[in-house]
C-alpha cells in the first residue's frame, strides 16, 4: 500500500465515534458546571447537585420563587389588596369569606366592592371573585365616624343577618328577614329616588346587636355614633353611610356569604 493512501472507515463507525465524543464533552462540561454550582451551596442542594450532576436540569439551582422539589412554580399567597398591616390583622382567623370595599380616597362617595374567599382559616391566601362598584358616604369614610357626619365607617366587622323587601334568593344562608318594613321611601343625599334600595340587605355589624334582624334599631355605642349602616342596593347616589351595590351584586352576596364560613366587611379608603 502506497505511504499515501488513506484507510477509509465505514460512515456508520465514523458517527458512533462523532457521537461518543460529542456526548463525552457534554459531560465534561455537565461535570464542570455541576462543580461550580456546589462550591457556596447548602450541603443539601449540594449532595443534590452532586447526585445529579449528569442531569442540568435536576442539578439547577431553584430560581426564586420555584419549588425546590418540584423545579416548578412555587405559589405565593395572594393578600387582600390596598389594605395596611393593621387592618389585615384586624381580620379574624375564623373569617373565610371577606367583602373588601375600598375607597377611592378618604373623602370621596366612590368605591369598589370585591369578594375574596380562602379555602383554610388564618391563611393569607385569598382567592379574588367577583367585583363591582360601589357608593359610600357622601362624605367618604372615617374611622370614628359619628350620628349625621354622612360617612362610612373604616373597619372590619362581621356579616350576620340579612333581609330585604324582597324574598331571599335560592340558596341564601344568612338569617333572612323580609317583610313591608324595608320598603324605602324619600330621596337620598342628591335628591335621588330610594324607590328599591332595601330589596336586599345584609347588616354591617357596625354598632349594632348581631344576631337580630336589620331592622333592629339597638346600638350598643350609643346613639352618637349612628348606626343601621347596610350593604343594600344602589340607587345611583352617595349614601349617609352605607354602602350600595348593584341587585344583580347583592343577590350574588346573598347567593355565597355563608355564616360556617364567618363573612366580614372590610371597608375604607385604599390603604386603610
Amino acid at each position: 500500500m502506497s505511504k499515501h493512501a488513506r484507510i477509509r472507515m465505514p460512515r456508520s463507525r465514523r458517527g458512533r465515534l462523532v457521537s461518543t465524543a460529542a456526548a463525552g464533552a457534554v459531560l465534561v462540561v455537565a461535570a464542570g458546571w455541576a462543580y461550580a454550582a456546589h462550591d457556596g451551596e447548602p450541603p443539601q442542594l449540594s449532595a443534590q447537585l452532586g447526585a445529579d450532576a449528569r442531569n442540568r436540569s435536576a442539578a439547577a439551582p431553584p430560581h426564586a420563587g420555584t419549588d425546590p422539589r418540584t423545579g416548578r412554580g412555587a405559589h405565593r399567597p395572594r393578600a387582600l389588596p390596598d389594605i395596611s398591616e393593621a387592618t389585615r390583622a384586624a381580620i379574624p382567623a375564623s373569617a373565610r369569606q371577606v367583602v373588601l370595599v375600598t375607597g377611592v380616597a378618604a373623602d370621596s362617595s366612590y368605591a369598589t366592592a370585591s369578594l375574596y374567599t380562602r379555602a383554610v382559616a388564618g391563611s393569607e391566601d385569598w382567592e379574588p371573585g367577583p367585583s363591582w362598584p360601589a357608593r359610600n358616604g357622601a362624605k367618604g369614610w372615617s374611622a370614628d365616624r359619628t350620628y349625621g357626619g354622612l360617612q362610612s365607617p373604616v373597619g372590619v366587622f362581621s356579616l350576620t343577618d340579612a333581609g330585604g323587601l324582597l324574598p331571599a334568593p335560592p340558596g341564601t344562608r344568612l338569617p333572612y328577614d323580609h317583610g313591608p318594613a324595608f320598603t324605602a321611601t324619600g330621596r337620598g343625599v342628591e335628591g335621588e329616588p330610594l324607590t328599591g334600595s332595601f330589596d336586599y340587605v345584609v347588616a354591617i355589624n357596625y354598632n349594632r346587636v348581631p344576631g337580630t334582624s336589620p331592622l333592629n334599631p339597638d346600638k350598643p355605642d350609643g346613639e352618637a355614633k349612628g348606626g343601621n349602616i347596610w350593604l343594600h342596593v344602589d340607587h345611583d347616589g352617595p349614601s349617609q353611610g352605607c354602602v350600595g351595590l348593584p341587585a344583580s351584586a347583592m343577590k350574588t352576596l346573598l347567593e355565597t356569604l355563608d355564616p360556617a364560613r364567618h363573612p366580614v366587611v372590610v371597608m375604607g379608603p385604599a390603604g386603610h
